[in-house]
């Protein structure tokens, strides 16, 4: 065999589950031979939780074996692993299980069991083929999801280096409002998006002019509408990548006030998605104690007392609630250090 093949062949590892554990010394001895890496195992119940913690290619079972039979053994594995290939074993054709299950189950394929293994093979190489075109196929993908990724991120470093007086702020809003999920005693999961979508939150800045953007005054009626777009534009930007998909409604809503009054959108109350609602405290909560071009950080008192205003106005009130209790339980120092550019 060439060497180039059974190169590739040894990245391929294959599990033969048979309850004769003749068949399977057979099967592992004759594919070794051609250059593949193959487990043995003899018990169904015990192949299904070796596939589940291992990181198998390709199946290999019988189809009628104690305690149970190969279809019942395939029917578990397609719970939690849709990718294994399966190729069924059987004594005579008459013995299969009707096409329909094939299909059913999704098993690649079923061999009438004889003393050469030339037919098997052909079968278990038509699956390699597949295997690599689908490892080509998801390299690529995350070569692109990796490029474009750093095409975000990039974009992302550039609102913020545009205004220095701003520079940290996203970083900051994506720890507290993570803080603030983990501490609503939501999913690990779920933090996760919520620390993600807080530091693109603001991607959407990256088409405001530097006029509108670091303007020292208030902005006109015309120019409030300009950067009142930016979250539009950060959901655009970002449901390119599927990933992102989960943290959309955060991105596009987090300006979004309570009693209905913000926007793009005028949600009001639990129509905003909680993400949004808690960015949005977070969101606030920084930007006030930020220093900007038209004005110093209201420090912290001053903050607080905004907070608490806008109650079940601007923010859900619970979250302020969580927010508040936070910084008491930590103190105010503390909370400062960990979620403030500097204390105020």
């Amino acid at each position: 065999m060439r060497r180039n093949k059974q190169v590739a062949q040894n990245r391929i590892s294959i599990l033969t589950l048979d309850d004769d554990p003749i068949i399977t010394s057979t099967i592992q001895a004759y594919f070794q031979r051609s250059g593949y890496a193959v487990d043995v195992e003899n018990d169904p119940n015990t192949a299904i939780e070796r596939i589940r913690k291992g990181n198998y290619d390709i199946l290999l079972l019988d189809f009628l074996m104690s305690p149970i039979c190969g279809d019942q053994v395939v029917e578990e594995i397609r719970k939690f692993n849709t990718d294994l290939f399966i190729i069924l074993l059987t004594g005579h054709k008459s013995m299969a299980p009707p096409i329909k299950t094939i299909r059913q189950l999704d098993i690649q394929g079923y061999y009438e069991k004889d003393d050469r293994f030339d037919q098997l093979e052909l079968l278990v190489e038509s699956c390699v083929k597949s295997i690599k075109q689908m490892r080509t196929i998801r390299d690529y993908q995350k070569e692109l999801e990796n490029a474009y990724m750093q095409t975000i991120e990039t974009l992302r470093h550039v609102v913020e280096t545009r205004d220095k007086e701003t520079e940290g702020h996203s970083a900051r809003v994506s720890a507290l409002a993570a803080a603030l999920a983990e501490k609503m005693g939501m999913t690990e999961k779920e933090v996760d998006q919520i620390r993600i979508a807080g530091l693109f939150h603001d991607i959407g800045k990256v088409g405001v002019p530097d006029s509108v953007l670091l303007k020292n005054g208030p902005l006109t009626k015309e120019e409030f509408q300009v950067i009142a777009r930016h979250p539009v534009e950060g959901e655009r930007i970002l449901k390119a990548y599927a990933p992102f998909k989960e943290m959309l409604s955060v991105v596009r809503n987090h300006h979004e006030r309570y009693d209905g009054s913000g926007y793009p959108d005028h949600l009001a109350g639990e129509e905003i998605s909680l993400g949004a609602r808690i960015t949005a405290v977070a969101d606030s909560f920084d930007a006030m104690m930020s220093k900007r071009v038209y004005r110093d950080g209201l420090g912290i008192e001053k903050t607080v007392s905004e907070l608490i205003k806008g109650k079940n106005t601007q923010f859900d009130a619970g979250i302020v609630d969580l927010l508040l209790g936070m910084m008491e339980e930590i103190g105010k120092d503390k909370f400062q250090e960990l979620y403030c550019a500097c204390k105020g």
